[in-house]
């Protein structure tokens, strides 16, 4: 992994946003982290009249919440986070029609099915979510053509959800940071948090580079830096990151509309006419010293995923190793020193991808490669997020580990943050997603569902 300065951004291209050039001296609460789950939490703050300043250390949405897919899904998800993408589908739907350009589309999702395994997978996964009433179905062979015209190859069946979407991650968080600016947040780039001061007890203010904010509350949705700031803490919060390539390509005449995954590729139409695609659900875990510390608790994960994700020694581990676990809040801080996380994207990976969506997609035959990305995204033990108080520290919050699926889940996640941290009544049940659930000795429970 490869890693940007100040100046450094090197991914897709994000939308432009104002923000603010100063943080205030004081906000009733203060959100770390300008991605999809920390724009969100500062948009449903801001909807209810909360002083709220979210801080950024790089540019807005300049890691993995604008180097994702871009699906906006229920399909194949844990059962754990399906009342809340349910949620979080009406949000997308509330928010674009009320006139903030996400990119947001109902177009639906196909994930194809070329062996009897695969096929049984799938429908073990729609007997076990029956009961949420979703509009998902399987598909024989002879209607896959319907859904996706054009499109050749051999396919034993597929699972399909009318109603998942997609959306634009280069324009979403932009989107939401003007809209919480119009009702009064403040939005502050290249402005790290570097730590946090107590009184009694609790959190008092949130320390950045530029100066100290004095408030109640702080949500962390700091992404894959979320472990790092909780250790400076003596937080144990069990995250590890993984690599995921993204790459962007021409578009292409009579195109699908409907998004798709197979075990060899994946796609999405975009905004701009062209598509997203990637190889497939192929990921990079590079072996870090937190690996390590975090073996046992990771491991019924990394059997799962066995064949998906392919582990790699190199460079990051010393880096990390030499990584500072404590500093001081007068100091400059490890996010200072690295603004953005920017992995070399999988070339060959992609590649590969690409080959095989033209293989059985004619169409694409003409696609070309426009750019390539990577982004690290920040998986927990069960792959499902931390959306939580931390019962040890009152006043801290943390909203992390999305392990993959965090953009379509972000607006709904940003919810609920807010319901707890506010004290409202939770939009879902958020029991499952406790941050106490690494330390009360409850059994990590897993669900893989790409």
């Amino acid at each position: 992994m490869t890693t940007a300065a100040t100046s450094g951004y090197s991914g897709p291209p994000i939308e432009a946003c104002a923000t603010d050039a100063a943080p205030p001296p004081a906000a009733d609460v203060v959100v770390i982290g300008g991605g999809i789950v920390g724009m969100s939490t500062a948009l449903a703050l801001a909807e209810r009249g909360v002083s709220v300043a979210l801080c950024e250390k790089g540019v807005l949405a300049g890691e993995q919440s604008s180097r994702n897919w871009g699906w906006v899904r229920k399909m194949g998800r844990d059962p754990r986070e399906m009342p809340l993408m349910l949620e979080s589908l009406r949000i997308w739907d509330r928010l674009q029609e009320g006139g903030l350009d996400l990119g947001f589309r109902r177009s639906g999702i196909v994930y194809l099915c070329t062996t009897e395994r695969e096929l049984a997978r799938r429908t073990a996964w729609l007997e076990r979510v029956h009961g949420f009433q979703l509009d998902s179905r399987l598909l024989a062979p002879a209607d896959i053509a319907r859904v996706l015209p054009g499109l050749g190859g051999q396919w034993i069946g597929a699972l399909h959800t009318a109603s998942d979407g997609r959306a634009e991650p280069q324009k979403a968080v932009p989107a939401l940071a003007r809209r919480a600016r119009e009702l009064g947040a403040r939005i502050v780039a290249q402005c790290a948090v570097r730590g946090i001061e107590t009184k009694a007890g609790r959190v008092a203010a949130a320390v950045t580079e530029r100066g100290t904010i004095a408030c109640s509350s702080v949500v962390l949705a700091g992404g894959a830096w979320s472990r790092l700031f909780c250790r400076n803490l003596g937080l144990t919060l069990p995250q590890l990151k993984v690599i995921a390539s993204v790459m962007r390509v021409d578009g292409v005449a009579n195109g699908p509309e409907c998004a798709a995954l197979s075990s060899g590729f994946a796609f999405r139409k975009r905004a701009d006419g062209g598509y997203t695609v990637t190889g497939g659900t192929g990921t990079v875990a590079d072996i870090v010293p937190d690996s390590i510390r975090f073996l046992r608790m990771f491991l019924p994960l990394a059997a799962a995923e066995r064949g998906h994700t392919r582990l790699r020694l190199g460079p990051r581990f010393l880096e990390e190793l030499r990584q500072p676990a404590r500093w001081a809040l007068d100091a400059v801080s490890p996010f200072e020193r690295v603004r953005i996380l920017d992995p070399q994207p999988a070339q060959t990976h992609l590649e590969a991808g690409l080959r095989n969506l033209q293989a059985v997609f004619p169409a694409f035959k003409g696609a070309a490669i426009r750019q390539s990305w990577a982004g690290a995204i920040d998986a927990t033990p069960d792959a499902i997020p931390v959306i939580s108080a931390v019962d040890s520290l009152p006043g801290l919050h943390i909203a992390t580990g999305f392990s993959g699926h965090g953009f379509g889940i972000g607006p709904g996640a940003g919810r609920l943050m807010a319901d707890i941290v506010t004290g409202r009544p939770p939009i879902v049940d958020p029991s499952a997603f406790r941050f106490s659930r690494f330390t009360d000795g409850s059994r990590l429970e897993f669900f893989t569902g790409l």
